[in-house]
């Protein structure tokens, strides 16, 4: 059974990352239920208490328990990251599908050259124009109000768009141009019919791992967009803004307040990495064949 996992992830690394990327999942998913403390529950009596068994990862400043804004910070976290991966894998394969497929032309030309400028633009620049338009608070369209997640993960949704899209352009110019699509459109398929049942699924394997080492960067970025206060905002909990407020306690000995949120981003990232990293070898045929013969 375990060497039938190991295969399947790619080898031992691979499989590691998926049980901690599974592990990380269900830790967020859960957090109403393991969370031992409300996260935003102010405590001034408990202020910067050291980790001690009824804090595990102490306190903070307000006497928060850390380790439960820990918990539901991975939440928020995961949940910007992998919404943004849905909008960007849907974006961006349906873009490189086309220009892949229908190369040549006018769309091929039009959709690449707009992928390009989209991908020239820094992420922090994204960022601060969104939240020129926007604000940085919740806002409201048509009577609905979105908070401030909703604007980071679209941000990461589209930002993802052209790495996908290139990837899958790549993949769908050499598929394109293969004998198997010659012989379907002698068989009278249409091209539409072709792109999606034939083209598409030799496409999805480089696409599936590079959207998993995408979820890694999409945490990462999400810290560092809270860091400087245009992400989630306080008093909800996030990695990045619990590393900011811990900025103030550096050096005064309160060592928990950016060791745990810092740690919990490093092995997430780690984790997903990892995974990638085996998926990348499971699904590569030449590795599979090295595999067999070894």
């Amino acid at each position: 059974m375990t060497r039938r996992l190991t295969a399947l992830f790619g080898g031992a690394g691979g499989l590691i990352g998926a049980v901690l990327v599974l592990l990380i999942v269900a830790d967020g998913l859960a957090a109403p239920l393991i969370a031992p403390y409300d996260p935003l529950a102010v405590d001034m009596t408990a202020s910067l208490l050291a980790p001690a068994s009824d804090h595990l990862f102490g306190t903070d400043q307000a006497g928060r328990d850390v380790l439960s804004r820990v918990i539901w910070g991975g939440r928020a976290s995961l949940e910007v990251s992998a919404l943004a991966m849905v909008i960007g894998f849907a974006g961006g394969i349906s873009l490189g599908l086309l220009a892949g497929f229908f190369s040549g032309g006018w769309l091929e030309q039009l959709l690449m050259r707009l992928l390009d400028a989209m991908a020239a633009i820094p992420l922090l620049i994204w960022a601060i124009a969104l939240v020129g338009i926007l604000g940085v608070g919740p806002f409201t369209v048509a009577g609905i109000t979105f908070g401030n997640e909703v604007k980071l993960l679209a941000l990461l949704g589209v930002l993802y768009i052209p790495t996908l899209a290139r990837i899958t352009y790549a993949s769908a110019l050499a598929e394109s141009r293969a004998n198997y699509v010659a012989a379907r459109r002698l068989q009278g398929v249409g091209s539409l019919r072709i792109m999606i049942s034939d083209v598409l699924p030799n496409c999805l394997s480089p696409v599936i791992v590079q959207a998993t080492l995408l979820l890694a960067i999409g945490i990462i970025i999400e810290a560092s967009v809270s860091f400087v206060g245009l992400g989630v905002q306080p008093p909800n909990p996030s990695w990045g803004n619990m590393l900011a407020d811990a900025r103030n306690y550096l050096f005064s000995g309160e060592w928990w307040l950016s060791v745990f949120p810092g740690a919990a981003i490093s092995l997430s990232v780690v984790a997903f990495n990892l995974l990638g990293d085996g998926l990348r070898d499971a699904l590569d045929p030449r590795h599979t064949a090295q595999a067999l013969t070894a």
